[in-house]
């Protein structure tokens, strides 16, 4: 008995890369790292709970560079997840289906959820000076 080869799917050998492709990626990505963050949430609720030391220890984590990139990347996931949630709601009461509408969203919700994410950073950086 022969084995037939089996046509493969077409995937990126005929289909060039378009934002949409990039856009439906990185919102899964930033699902999943959001549901880690709150892994990261609920433990400096533990600590804070747990009094004083613990708080302490808690903070020196989140506050080192290793953190700090972290809470931010999280803030970029929020923002991120959120617009393009509303670009996906929009989509569902049938606005923005066109091919220059869809692309001019998907570059407006990275550059809405970037500018987000530094508002938010440089809010918390001038109101925690000392």
């Amino acid at each position: 008995m022969s084995v037939r080869a089996r046509p493969l799917s077409p995937y990126l050998d005929i289909y060039r890369w378009r934002i949409g492709m990039s856009m439906s990626i990185l919102h899964r990505l930033t699902g999943a790292f959001m549901a880690i963050g709150l892994l990261a949430l609920v433990y400096w609720l533990i600590a804070l709970a747990n009094g004083a030391p613990s708080y302490a220890r808690a903070m020196a984590l989140f506050s080192s560079p290793a953190g700090l990139i972290l809470l931010s990347a999280w803030t970029f996931s929020f923002f991120y997840h959120l617009l393009n949630g509303l670009r996906h709601l929009l989509w569902d009461v049938g606005l923005g289906f066109e091919r220059a509408e869809r692309n001019a969203s998907g570059w407006l919700v990275i550059a809405g959820a970037i500018v987000a994410t530094a508002a938010v950073w440089m809010l918390l950086w001038h109101f925690n000076r000392p």
